[in-house]
């Protein structure tokens, strides 16, 4: 019994010995995460010509100028947001064109890049640090170039995204394949079936569901960046907001009337996207049921 009380106490006093070492250690990456934090901001008012508490008071101004332009003309709001309508769907065309090209090599890259799957396992690094280069580009910079070289129009847009969109589902495909059952896959393997037919039969249908539900997420951010990107010439609806905005007051009005679509068309396939995915975990555990 001395022994084990021994024992046990032992244990106790190394829990309590780890457990206040990974505080210590919490505590000192909090700190250093504040101090970046700090000296960011810092760093950031002052190439800011030190201008952000100075202009802190007028962050309202903006708002309060569109809402006072866009109060007497209530009545035309419908028929602005009719006329922007077009715009409108010009974006979410975009965004949808560069959500299904990126799906699709996100899916390929995914599975040369994941272990137990890969066609060519040495070259798994090279296809992980090829998703890692188009996640780190941004979808802007992107354009940006390309503008330069296409100019302006919704097809520097489309592959500013869609270039983005295959590192980022890459990444979250592959997470997804790790967790497939490879038995299907040995299966197909051993009657002979090629790479393409393994994955195709093997592991899309595991994967699918969950692939289905990131891209869905993925389109909502896309129908965002593809306004975004409006604002450099891309087209859409962000180029008609540029516009509106350019002209200051008396045009106000209108960029109320575009924000407003982009708030309903984002809520409207936001709650589609949620429906969607609801049904499939249901389906789902009814199948596991």
């Amino acid at each position: 019994m001395t022994d084990t009380s021994a024992d046990t106490a032992a244990i106790r006093d190394g829990y309590m010995q780890q457990a206040r070492r990974k505080r210590l250690y919490g505590g000192i990456i909090l700190l250093v995460f504040v101090a970046l934090m700090a000296s960011g901001f810092r760093l950031a008012d002052d190439r800011n010509a030190g201008g952000f508490w100075s202009g802190l008071p007028n962050v309202f101004d903006f708002p309060a100028d569109v809402i006072a332009d866009t109060w007497p003309k209530l009545n035309q709001l419908p028929g602005h947001m009719a006329y922007f309508f077009p715009a409108l769907m010009e974006t979410i065309n975009i965004a949808a064109v560069s959500t299904l090209i990126g799906a699709g090599f996100a899916m390929v890259l995914s599975m040369l890049s994941t272990r137990g799957l890969a066609r060519w396992p040495r070259l798994i690094p090279v296809f992980r640090r090829a998703m890692d280069i188009m996640r780190a580009v941004p979808e802007i910079v992107i354009a940006l170039v390309l503008i330069f070289v296409l100019g302006g129009g919704p097809m520097p847009a489309m592959i500013a995204i869609a270039f983005h969109t295959a590192g980022a589902l890459g990444k979250l495909f592959s997470e997804v394949n790790e967790n497939a059952d490879l038995k299907p896959v040995e299966g197909l393997q051993s009657v002979g079936a090629t790479w393409l037919q393994r994955m195709w039969l093997g592991v899309v249908p595991q994967v699918s569901p969950n692939y289905l539900s990131y891209a869905l997420l993925r389109f909502e951010i896309n129908i965002r960046a593809s306004a975004i990107l409006g604002f450099v010439g891309a087209g859409g609806i962000g180029y008609e907001l540029r516009n509106a905005m350019s002209w200051g007051k008396g045009r106000f009005d209108e960029a109320a009337a575009i924000f407003l679509l982009l708030f309903i068309t984002i809520v409207i396939f936001d709650q589609l996207s949620s429906h969607v995915r609801n049904l499939m975990i249901a389906k789902r555990e009814r199948g596991r049921a």
